[in-house]
């Protein structure tokens, strides 16, 4: 099976012989931020696009199941009924990608989209996020529970100290094991960009976490100081593009904090068509980890079927 490799002493050769040019990283981000988006439909098809690439995310310490229950009412009716029929878009099922919570709320979500008769995915974030300095144990207990309860897509965090005192061996076996914890559910494994400290240990992790096995890797917890840039993006994506063309197994991408706006989340679907092509375009390989994107990028396709921008009655709380 390639959805994992051995850890043998040939893919700790090609960890340990990973090295980032820095500039042409930078000057490749320069040239993705400095693309023309597009504008009037062309635009709004692409943010329809992002809508169904989101998981739509509460992590807040007043999370009660009333807030999870109006995420999940929002995530399967993002965009405005009227709107998407102006548009000749009401029939085609777009929703966000899923919901993603804290383990605890889980089962809340689970409910809540049950009773609304959707299927859409739960996704929760386990392994002692975001700092991962709990016990081994405790984390993978935390995965278990967050299965057990509905969830059908983990995010894990990783163990930054392994990965900053290169013990690359011992990162990949926590991750197999978080792995192995998911059963049939998905795992996206966050990196924690911001507190890795160079490009070349964020191309490592990313190497390591997709040989054991995840199905996504995901730039941050969105509680780091730095969070989801496009240099750290380039470095992630062309990992993901190294490891496809040396095992032929697909791995999906996930940038998540401090993306908020409409234009932002077209730039990310640009690097992701340019750095991988049409068929990471999709939620099965990309998603966009936010809470308050979705707002803006409905106030905008609001602007684009009216030609003004609403009050901030017009349009249901993200």
């Amino acid at each position: 099976c390639l959805a994992y490799c051995r850890f043998s002493m040939e893919n700790l050769e090609w960890v340990s012989k990973v090295r980032v040019n820095t500039q042409a990283v930078l000057k490749r981000a320069q040239q993705i931020q400095g693309r023309k988006v597009a504008k009037k439909q062309w635009q709004a098809a692409w943010l329809l696009k992002a809508v169904t690439c989101i998981d739509l995310t509460t992590l807040a310490g007043d999370d009660t199941p009333s807030n999870v229950h109006r995420l999940c009412m929002k995530a399967t009716q993002p965009i405005r009924h009227d709107l998407l029929k102006s548009m000749d878009m009401h029939d085609k099922g777009i929703t966000t990608a899923a919901v993603c919570v804290y383990p605890s709320r889980v089962a809340d979500a689970v409910k809540s989209l049950k009773a609304a008769n959707s299927c859409l995915p739960v996704a929760s974030v386990a392994t002692g996020f975001p700092a991962g300095q709990t016990p081994l144990k405790t984390r993978l207990a935390e995965v278990q529970m967050a299965v057990e309860d509905g969830a059908t897509e983990i995010d894990i965090v990783i163990n930054r100290t392994l990965a900053l005192t290169g013990q690359w061996a011992g990162l990949y076996d926590e991750i197999r094991q978080f792995r192995e914890a998911c059963a049939d559910a998905h795992m996206k494994t966050i990196l924690a960009v911001g507190e890795l400290g160079t490009f070349t240990n964020v191309y490592k992790a990313s190497l390591v976490s997709m040989m054991a096995g995840s199905d996504f890797i995901k730039t941050s917890t969105g509680k780091e100081t730095v969070n989801a840039t496009y240099p750290v993006a380039i470095v992630m994506v062309r990992a993901i593009r190294d490891y496809f063309l040396r095992t032929g197994y697909k791995v999906g991408f996930k940038p998540a904090g401090g993306i908020r706006t409409a234009q932002e989340s077209v730039v990310w679907l640009t690097l992701m068509k340019e750095e991988l092509g049409d068929e990471w375009l999709n939620p099965h390989l990309f998603r966009l980890g936010a809470s308050s994107l979705l707002a803006d990028i409905e106030r905008q396709i609001y602007h684009y079927v009216t030609g003004r921008y609403p009050a901030y009655h017009e349009l249901p709380m993200a």
